[in-house]
């Protein structure tokens, strides 16, 4: 590796066309189609099926947008949810999605969150997570979700961040359940077990 190897991500500009700036969502279940649309644009375009996105929590305009992007980036941390988080923080200007000027936002992904989203979820500072998608959907298709605590929405709870789930849980797992019957590339850790 050289010295001058550095981290570059960039959105495609399918995920726009998803997810538009200035969009609003006035409910948890409109907000998760747009999540559930970026998995399945994310699974059409080379990516893992998984979409999220940032709202804020008492308007519903979107912040940022995120799609998996970890096959086409060749990066494994292009999680949908880090992808979201770090849109947000860079376009909010602030490592801190809790303080303010940002603050009251929460993360909105089709699928719960694996170990990786979940420690990034609670760096990231966001108040609410609403999942699609339950890990055993994600793990009956193959994908190692890695660990996390047994009762990680209780920990997220006890942490101040609201944990909403099965919203539009069928959709989103179909997303998942349709990647894999199509051959789609499970992909994660070597070796796990």
């Amino acid at each position: 590796m050289t010295a001058e190897a550095c981290l570059t991500l960039a959105l495609p500009t399918w995920v726009t066309s998803q997810a538009p700036s200035g969009l609003v969502c006035s409910s948890p279940a409109e907000r998760m189609d747009v999540a559930v649309a970026l998995a399945r644009a994310a699974a059409a375009n080379g990516g893992g099926p998984f979409g999220a996105a940032v709202f804020e929590s008492s308007t519903g305009r979107l912040v940022a947008p995120g799609a998996n992007l970890v096959l086409p980036a060749r990066l494994s941390l292009a999680h949908a949810e880090i992808v979201a988080l770090a849109c947000a923080e860079q376009r909010l200007g602030t490592p801190d999605l809790g303080a303010p000027p940002a603050g009251g936002l929460e993360l909105v992904t089709s699928a719960e969150p694996c170990s990786q989203c979940f420690g990034a979820l609670l760096w990231a500072g966001v108040e609410g997570l609403v999942c699609g998608a339950r890990t055993a959907d994600i793990e009956a298709a193959g994908f190692d979700e890695g660990p996390k605590p047994a009762d990680w929405p209780g920990e997220l709870a006890r942490r101040g961040v609201r944990v909403t789930r099965d919203v539009r849980r069928q959709e989103a797992a179909a997303v998942i359940r349709d990647y894999a019957a199509a051959g789609g590339a499970i992909y994660g850790p070597s070796g796990a077990e």
